[in-house]
């Protein structure tokens, strides 16, 4: 019978699961604020709260990460993720403290679009997240695929959006507010292909 002299740390896998966890309801969260302006205060809040929460799972999985001897997968790629996933949190606290910094009025339609593309690559993150475990490197890649994909439909919609800004004679401060806004939203879709990239290393690198 096989057995370890000194067990791999497993934690965190469900570290990571936590986190995944934690960024689909700030997801949810981002969705309803960019819907309608009267959530945007309130969601911010809860957006807050939530980015708190998962930079304490950060934290731990780096103080583990310098506490164990034997990791499940190597040292570099679980730091990587860990930071890449918690990227993701902050890009969208950051996003809602910025619409009530700006003291946004009204919302645009492409804000919401470009929050529903994170909300369905994070839904892919926390399914895909689990399957670390086992390393299934076809359902692994499926779901990278397919964040991928949304994070071309985020640039697509960035650029269509800024496009937008410039119509009739608009206000020079509200463009660059919104311009600043889409490219904070879109920079997480961006984090989000980040986190597919760096799983689908992983998966390679231990095939």
């Amino acid at each position: 019978m096989k057995f370890r002299l000194i067990p791999k740390e497993e934690s965190f896998y469900d570290m990571f699961e936590q986190l995944s966890g934690i960024l689909v309801k700030a997801a949810d969260e981002l969705v309803q604020a960019t819907a309608r302006v009267e959530n945007m205060l309130e969601g911010a809040k809860r957006l807050e709260r939530l980015e708190h929460d998962g930079d304490q799972i950060t934290h731990e999985i780096i103080a583990r990460l310098n506490r164990t001897f034997i990791t499940p997968l190597d040292r570099e790629d679980i730091h990587r993720l860990g930071t890449a996933l918690d990227d993701v949190l902050d890009l969208m606290e950051a996003a809602t403290e910025r619409f009530t910094l700006y003291k946004i009025s009204s919302l645009r339609p492409e804000a919401n679009q470009i929050a529903k593309v994170i909300r369905d690559q994070l839904g892919q993150i926390q399914q895909m997240i689990p399957k670390l475990r086992h390393l299934r490197h076809e359902h692994i890649l499926e779901h990278c695929i397919e964040i991928n994909r949304l994070e071309n439909v985020g640039d697509r919609i960035l650029r269509d959006s800024i496009g937008h800004l410039f119509d009739g004679t608009p206000d020079p401060i509200t463009v660059i507010k919104w311009r600043g806004l889409y490219e904070l939203l879109e920079a997480a879709t961006d984090k989000c292909q980040d986190i597919a990239n760096t799983v689908e290393a992983i998966v390679l690198k231990n095939a």
